[in-house]
C-alpha cells in the first residue's frame, strides 16, 4: 500500500503542465458545448507527463472506447497545442488504487456498467490518436462497492438533435408519434396511459429518434428518465455482478421514472432476461413508465423470456411502417436545408428532390446518404445538380435496394412460425384451413421473391403439382386486393425476408 501511494505522488503534474491541461479543458468545452463536455470530459483527468507521453485517466473501458471513437482527433489536436514536447498519450482506465484515491479527493465521477480492470493505450499524435491495450491489475470488492454506491445510474449518451422538433410524421408514424408524444406529456406521479409503450419498426425508420425524443422530453418535464440501448442494459447489469454491487444497480434504476428500452431484440442471458423481466415488472407494478423498441413486433422475438413478451403484448403496440413518398420528399428536404447550413451554395432542384424520393424508398439513413452524394457532386465538381446527374450519384444505393435472394426454406420458416404452426404441416396433406392459408401465402412469396418456376416451387412443398402453386398464387393477390390485414401481413414478412 505506501509503495503504491509513494508511486502516485511521485507523478503528480506541475503547476505549469496543470495550466496547459486546463486551458486544453476549456478549449474541449469550447469546441464541443457544455452538454458534450460534461456528459463525457469532465472524467478525463491528467495523470502524469514523462519520457514525451502525456497519461490521461477515465474510470472506465467504456468511456475509454467512446473517447476513442468519437473525440480522438479532438483530444490529438488539443494537446498538441499546448504541450509541443508531448510526442505520443497514454490513456488509462484507472486503477483501483487510483480510482479510490480520485474518489477520496472528489475527483471521481465515473460511470458504473463497465468491467473494472485497468486498460492502457498509447498512441502518437500523428496521424491520430490510437489506442491498445492490455488489461492488468484487480480490484478489491471494497473499493469497488464503494464507487458504485457513491455513482448516478447513467444512461446511453443522447443526442440533442433528435427531439419530437426535427422527427418529420407521416402516415406510416403517425400512431407512434401522437403515442410518444403523450407519454411525454405526462408528469411524475401520474398513472401512464399506456404501459409498456412498445414500438417496433425496421432499421432507418425512426425508432430511435423517437425514442430519444421522448426521453429528452420527459428529462425536460422534470421526470428522471434513463434511457439505455438493450447492450448499455447487460454490461451495466453483468459489471454490478462482477463488482458485487447488483442491489445497488437495481435499486438505482427501479427508483426511476421512466425506463426506456432500445433495440430490445437484443437482450442475450438468461439471467439477464430474468432480471429485465424482474425491473420490467418492478417499474409497471409501481406506476412508472416503460417504453420500449425493436426491429419486430413482441410475437416474433422467440429469443425473449415468455415473461418478458406477455408483458410487452399487455401493453400499446405501435408499428413504424416504410416511408411514403411525401415523407421522403420532407426527410430530403429536411437533410438539404441541415447541409446547406455549412455549404450555402448547395442547391438542389425540387425535381431533383422528387426523382431521388421515388428511387430510394428503403429507410431514412438511405436518404442522408443521397444527400451526402448529392452534396459530394456539387462542391467538387461544380456541376449544377440535375435528374441524370443524381441518378447517377445515388446509383450505389439504388441497387442496394434490391432484393436479397431469399431462400424457400426460409420462407417456409418465417410464415409457419407467424402462423403459429411446424413447417412440417405447410408441406404434408392437411387441408384444415389454419394450414392452407399459410401454405397458399408460403407459395405465393415463394413466386414473388424467388427466381424458382412453378414446378420446382411445388417440388418444395411436398411434392405439389405447378397447377396447385398456381392457385395458390392467383387465390392470394385476390384475396390481398380485398383484405388490407392480409395485405399488411404479406408486406411484413417480405420486409423481414428481405432483410435477413
Amino acid at each position: 500500500m505506501s509503495d503504491h501511494t509513494e508511486t502516485l505522488a511521485s507523478s503528480e503534474v506541475s503547476a505549469e503542465d496543470r495550466s496547459k491541461w486546463d486551458r486544453v479543458r476549456h478549449r474541449l468545452r469550447t469546441d464541443l458545448g457544455d452538454a458534450v463536455y460534461n456528459s463525457w470530459f469532465t472524467r478525463l483527468e491528467l495523470e502524469r507527463i514523462d519520457g514525451g507521453a502525456l497519461h490521461l485517466t477515465v474510470p472506465t473501458k467504456f468511456l475509454k472506447s467512446w473517447m476513442q471513437s468519437h473525440y480522438a482527433p479532438r483530444i490529438r489536436a488539443r494537446v498538441a497545442s499546448e504541450f509541443s514536447k508531448v510526442e505520443r498519450v497514454v490513456i488509462d482506465v484507472r486503477s483501483p488504487m487510483r480510482k479510490l484515491r480520485s474518489r477520496e479527493d472528489g475527483a471521481d465521477h465515473g460511470t458504473p456498467g463497465a468491467p473494472h480492470f485497468v486498460e492502457r493505450a498509447t498512441a502518437p499524435l500523428a496521424p491520430a490518436l490510437e489506442m491498445t491495450h492490455e488489461a492488468a491489475g484487480r480490484r478489491t470488492a471494497r473499493a469497488a462497492a464503494s464507487r458504485h454506491e457513491s455513482d448516478p445510474f447513467v444512461g446511453s449518451p443522447l443526442d440533442r438533435r433528435l427531439c419530437f422538433s426535427t422527427f418529420l410524421v407521416g402516415p406510416s408514424n403517425q400512431l407512434a408519434y401522437a403515442a410518444a408524444c403523450r407519454v411525454a406529456e405526462a408528469r411524475a406521479g401520474d398513472l401512464p396511459l399506456f404501459n409498456p409503450l412498445y414500438a417496433h419498426a425496421a432499421v432507418g425508420l425512426g425508432k430511435t429518434h423517437l425514442l430519444q425524443a421522448l426521453a429528452h422530453a420527459s428529462n425536460d418535464n422534470r421526470r428522471h428518465t434513463i434511457y439505455l440501448t438493450a447492450e448499455r442494459f447487460m454490461s451495466g447489469f453483468v459489471s454490478s455482478l462482477t463488482a458485487q454491487t447488483s442491489l445497488a444497480f437495481k435499486e438505482k434504476l427501479r427508483g426511476i421514472d421512466m425506463l426506456i428500452i432500445d433495440d430490445v431484440q437484443f437482450l442475450q442471458g438468461k439471467s439477464i432476461q430474468q432480471e429485465f423481466c424482474h425491473t420490467l415488472n418492478a417499474l409497471i407494478d409501481a406506476g412508472r413508465q416503460v417504453v420500449v423498441a425493436a426491429d419486430r413486433p413482441p410475437s416474433e422475438l422467440d429469443t425473449l423470456d415468455e415473461r418478458v413478451l406477455s408483458r410487452f403484448k399487455g401493453g400499446l403496440c405501435v408499428d413504424i411502417g416504410p416511408l411514403d413518398e411525401a415523407l421522403r420528399i420532407k426527410l430530403l428536404t429536411a437533410r438539404i436545408a441541415a447541409a446547406r447550413e455549412s455549404q450555402p451554395n448547395f442547391n438542389v432542384p425540387p425535381e431533383v428532390i422528387s426523382c431521388v424520393a421515388r428511387m430510394i424508398v428503403t429507410n431514412g439513413r438511405d436518404l442522408e446518404g443521397a444527400v451526402n452524394r448529392l452534396l459530394a457532386h456539387a462542391t467538387l465538381t461544380g456541376a449544377p445538380l440535375t435528374v441524370e446527374t443524381a441518378e447517377a450519384a445515388i446509383r450505389d444505393l439504388v441497387r442496394a435496394q434490391d432484393p436479397r435472394r431469399v431462400k424457400i426454406d426460409d420462407i417456409q420458416k418465417l410464415v409457419a412460425s407467424h402462423y403459429n404452426i411446424s413447417r412440417a404441416d405447410i408441406l404434408s396433406s392437411r387441408r384444415t384451413a389454419n394450414v392452407v392459408r399459410p401454405r397458399q401465402i408460403a407459395m405465393y412469396l415463394s413466386k414473388v421473391l424467388t427466381l424458382r418456376s412453378l414446378p420446382e416451387i411445388g417440388r418444395r412443398f411436398g411434392g405439389r403439382d405447378h397447377t396447385t402453386v398456381l392457385h395458390a398464387v392467383r387465390k392470394i393477390e385476390e384475396l390481398a386486393a380485398k383484405d388490407k390485414g392480409l395485405a399488411e401481413v404479406i408486406e411484413l414478412l417480405k420486409r423481414i425476408l428481405s432483410e435477413q
